[in-house]
């Protein structure tokens, strides 16, 4: 336990505070379903832009992104590096088309291109990928909040849980992404405080600390070696790539913004908001990690307490280090963080679980039924959150990152393929995808029960037929096996010329018209 000061108590408490406040204010206006996860189009580019932003980085940002580079360098970085690279180009053509296709949900636009199927299984991939990540998130800054005060972990899961479901369930899309805004300005002002402290607060200058990080080989992308095997600097540039059309060309939580924003231009603009500002806020979080070894390793009397976890390292820094004042500050941060990744989850998993599967089975449901199925799915997701969270707890989870981007991997599905063979294949058909759908999931299958252990065994030991590449791959790998078995399994049926309009030839035709 750390002496925490009852100014810093006060602080974090009138930042809950004020965030039920706006819950409150937004839960008048919400007077029906489409306003619940739509909005109701007024809301500018810009705090748009800084809510994706804002949803992207999250705890796993303020607390995993430090213990990563803490315990090895940047390399995971490089996934998040490939984001603009690989977004910049297709935004301006990603962003439209979906507003034009799509109503609410992200995968309608698969069940349009190809088949209730499609949208089915992709829709099931984003549940599990995001209930992996919230409970995750709920984890990492309950620990944090444990660590600093001396309660039980268990204690701040149950009420961030509540205070979050609370957020949401008053104040739908408008709440969450105007809450978002101040939870990224929190979130950005905290950590350049923290690493302001680290440069600048110790006995050695910031050029000592910097140079230090960098030849004790904190700052680094290695290893560089061409090895799939292995955690390498090429795994995660190719696992970037995938990950970026994944986030912003596939993910509810992104796609749900694109469409509350009041026109393709705010949209569009909005998105390189989210794109431009997260990566330097994921290198600000590796920099703390970096300048947190150098601080306790590099002799400057710095000490941190026996049992102490990689995990943990930033937290206690936060605790006995930071001034009176300081510390209230960056806890309200923190749980900002949070709070700003979990609200925004919460209702786009209700949005997809009132679009996929409610609708669809009761059709002739009325508003009213949509916006009361779409709370009591937020009331369950934030439950199951919860219960992962629990789970985090009993295995004594370390090393979370790494955990989120090995679920990342294994839950992607092929998404990417899907929607690559929709976008930009016209001879693509619903049979063909099948195809290279049923292959992606006998493949993962066999990647998963062959490289998972059990009480030190393989759940299947198949010798040198196991999968040989590191686990991240599966989140390329699982692409590539939709995209290309679905392309030439498609030419074996006949193909559907209705679907042209829903590819980005039959966009670039619309276009044209619209501008003769």
């Amino acid at each position: 336990m750390l002496n925490i000061h009852w100014v810093d108590y006060l602080i974090v408490i009138i930042s809950v505070l004020f965030t039920l406040g706006a819950g409150f204010y937004f839960a008048n206006r919400q007077k029906s379903s489409d306003q619940y996860f739509s909005g109701s189009k007024t809301i500018p580019a810009w705090a748009i832009g800084i809510s994706i932003f804002a949803t992207l980085i999250s705890s796993v940002t303020f607390l995993a992104y430090p213990a990563a580079a803490y315990k090895s360098n940047w390399i995971l970085l490089v996934q998040g590096l490939m984001v603009p690279i690989v977004l910049i180009g297709l935004i301006w053509v990603i962003v439209p088309l979906f507003r034009k296709v799509i109503r609410l949900s992200t995968y309608e636009y698969f069940e349009r291109r190809f088949s209730v199927f499609a949208r089915m299984y992709s829709s099931l991939a984003f549940i599990l990928t995001h209930f992996s990540k919230m409970g995750t998130v709920l984890y990492l800054v309950s620990l944090a909040l444990a660590t600093l005060t001396g309660y039980n972990v268990v204690l701040f899961i149950v009420f961030l849980t509540i205070v979050v479901i609370f957020l949401t369930l008053l104040g739908g899309i408008e709440a969450v992404i105007w809450m978002d805004v101040i939870q990224g300005f929190l979130l950005i002002g905290g950590g350049l405080f923290c690493a302001g402290i680290l440069l600048f607060g110790s006995e050695q200058d910031a050029g000592y600390m910097l140079s230090e990080a960098i030849t004790m080989k904190k700052i680094d992308f290695g290893p560089y070696n061409f090895s799939f095997s292995e955690l390498t600097f090429w795994v995660m540039v190719i696992n970037g790539v995938f990950y970026a059309l994944q986030k912003y060309g596939t993910d509810q939580t992104i796609v749900q913004r694109y469409l509350a924003a009041k026109s393709d231009k705010d949209a569009k603009k909005a998105a390189y908001i989210g794109v431009l500002g997260s990566v330097p806020v994921w290198g600000l979080f590796m920099l703390i990690g970096s300048l947190l070894f150098v601080y306790y390793n590099a002799g400057l009397g710095h000490n941190l307490p026996e049992g102490i976890t990689t995990d943990q390292v930033f937290t206690y820094f936060i605790g006995t280090k930071l001034p009176v004042g300081a510390v209230g500050l960056v806890l309200a941060a923190l749980i900002a963080a949070a709070v700003s990744s979990l609200d925004s989850d919460m209702n786009c998993l209700a949005a997809i679980g009132v679009e996929d599967f409610y609708q669809r089975f009761n059709p002739n449901c009325t508003d009213r039924q949509r916006l009361i199925v779409g709370r009591l799915l937020v009331l369950f997701s934030g439950l199951a959150t919860a219960g992962v969270a629990l789970l985090y707890v009993a295995w004594e989870g370390q090393g979370v990152l790494g955990v989120v981007f090995k679920l990342y991997a294994i839950f992607s599905a092929g998404i990417v393929g899907i929607f690559m063979l929709g976008l930009f294949s016209k001879r693509a058909n619903k049979q063909g995808l099948h195809l290279g759908i049923y292959t992606c999931i006998l493949f993962t299958a066999y990647a998963i029960l062959t490289t998972t252990e059990i009480d030190g065994k393989l759940i299947l030991d198949l010798g040198k037929y196991n999968f040989p590449h590191h686990k991240y791959m599966l989140g390329v790998y699982s692409h590539l096996i939709v995209l290309v078995i679905g392309y030439f399994a498609s030419l074996l049926f006949k193909s559907d010329d209705a679907a042209d309009e829903l590819t980005i030839f039959g966009y670039f035709k619309l276009k044209e018209k619209s501008n003769v």
